[in-house]
């Protein structure tokens, strides 16, 4: 079944960049398009949508605002924010808000496209390295930034699901986990799968949030 993409731009010429790109995939298809987030909102409440790809600066409702609506209902679309600026203040919030990742606008088709899938499968699209350098930009905005932990889920991990979350929070993958802890990749993904299960996390930009938020890991991606 072919994935279901939204496309929510202010910008039609955009738009219409991407339906190019996403028509000629055999497992894309565009269901819906929307000029803004009120718009949004609307064509959701009666289109079945797989992944939505989320510009941040539209008017009437942003996309950060969109995004926090769209992730608080049951069995949401996954949300891709596209954002102009690597390291944005829109692109943080749109973490925060709940989207799955996010991609610069003008991001190679290829890679838009393997994110796509990827965010439909059920993983983060965020380069690592970029996330770290999001968050320590913004960590002084984190409510429990330079506290010690404080997340009453965090006491239900085992002392080595809390060693791979912080490990997962520095930007590291499920192999360079897998190598600093001597252990197989296939064990470090049923620790990461237990701990947005314990913690009722969506992915692994979740876990990196609330590494920060709480304190687990701190500005500069030291545990």
């Amino acid at each position: 079944m072919a994935i279901r993409v939204m496309l929510v731009d202010d910008q039609v010429l955009l738009r219409t960049g991407f339906r190019m790109v996403l028509a000629a995939q055999p497992d894309m298809e565009v269901v819906a398009e929307a000029g803004d987030g009120v718009e949004a909102l609307q064509v959701l409440r009666s289109t079945a949508v797989d992944v939505v790809l989320m510009d941040v600066r539209m008017p009437k409702l942003d996309g950060v605002e969109t995004t926090r609506r769209i992730c608080s209902e049951d069995d949401a679309p996954k949300v891709l924010i596209l954002t102009t600026f690597d390291l944005d203040e829109y692109a943080f919030s749109g973490l925060k808000a709940g989207a799955s990742g996010f991609m610069l606008k003008d991001v190679p088709p290829g890679e838009l496209l393997a994110a796509i899938r990827s965010v439909h499968s059920g993983d983060a699209v965020v380069a690592p390295s970029t996330t770290r350098r999001l968050l320590d930009r913004f960590a002084p905005m984190l409510p429990s930034a330079g506290k010690e932990p404080q997340h009453k889920e965090l006491e239900r991990l085992t002392d080595r699901e809390r060693e791979v979350m912080v490990l997962v929070a520095q930007g590291l993958s499920n192999g360079e986990i897998a190598a600093r802890l001597v252990l197989s990749e296939a064990t470090v993904k049923t620790h990461v799968g237990r701990i947005l299960t314990k913690l009722g996390l969506r992915d692994r930009v979740q876990v990196v949030v609330l590494a920060y938020e709480t304190g687990l890991v701190r500005a500069g991606g030291h545990g």
